[in-house]
C-alpha cells in the first residue's frame, strides 16, 4: 500500500554541458585558462622585466606581486569595460557578460542573445577585476599568501559548481564567462 501511494517523482531535465538554461554557450574551463595564462603573460612579464632592472635583487620577489596585481586589475577593468574581454579573452573566444539574473532583460524574459550583448558596467567590472587581482597582491605576506593560494584553489573549483560555470570573481560580481557568438 505504501508502495503505490509513492508515485514515481519525474527527473528534473539533463543539464547540457556547457550550455545553460538561457542558451549560452558556456566558456569551458580550458578556454578560460588560456585566457588566463595570456593576459597574465601580458602584464606579468613586462612588469617582472622593469622590476629586475630598477629593484634591488631581493627585493623583486615583495615587489612583484603588488605591481602585477595592480596593473593586472587595471588592465582587465578597462577591457571589461570597453569590450567585455580581454586580449586573452580574446585569443580563446570567450567574453564576459552579466549573469542572467543579472543581465538588463530586453523583455519580459532575459534570452541569451540579449544577455550576451548586454554591457558589465563600470562596477561589475571594477568588482570582477579585483577580487581576482587582489589575492595576488598579498603573495609577499606568508599568512595572506598561503589563503591567496587556498582561494584560487577554491576559486577554480567553483567553476565546477553549479549551473553557470562561475568562479567566485564571476559570482561575486554577477558575470559569466561564455564563448564568443554565444547565443
Amino acid at each position: 500500500m505504501a508502495a503505490a501511494d509513492q508515485a514515481p517523482k519525474a527527473d528534473p531535465l539533463p543539464e547540457i554541458p556547457g550550455e545553460d538554461p538561457v542558451g549560452l554557450r558556456l566558456a569551458e574551463p580550458g578556454q578560460r585558462l588560456l585566457a588566463r595564462i595570456v593576459d597574465t603573460l601580458v602584464v606579468g612579464l613586462p612588469v617582472i622585466m622593469v622590476l629586475r632592472e630598477v629593484v634591488p635583487a631581493g627585493d623583486v620577489e615583495i615587489a612583484a606581486p603588488p605591481a602585477v596585481a595592480g596593473l593586472l586589475l587595471l588592465y582587465e577593468w578597462v577591457q571589461l569595460v570597453l569590450w567585455g574581454r580581454t586580449l586573452g579573452k580574446r585569443v580563446a573566444g570567450i567574453h564576459v557578460v552579466p549573469s542572467p539574473p543579472h543581465a538588463v532583460s530586453q523583455g519580459p524574459e532575459s534570452d541569451g542573445e540579449a544577455i550576451a550583448s548586454a554591457p558589465l558596467g563600470v562596477g561589475r567590472s571594477l568588482l570582477r577585476s579585483a577580487v581576482y587581482a587582489l589575492p595576488i597582491a598579498a603573495r609577499p605576506v606568508p599568512v595572506f599568501g598561503l589563503i591567496a593560494g587556498l582561494l584560487w584553489v577554491g576559486n577554480a573549483a567553483l567553476m565546477y559548481e553549479g549551473t553557470w560555470r562561475q568562479a567566485l570573481h564571476d559570482r561575486l560580481s554577477g558575470t559569466v564567462v561564455v564563448r564568443r557568438g554565444a547565443a
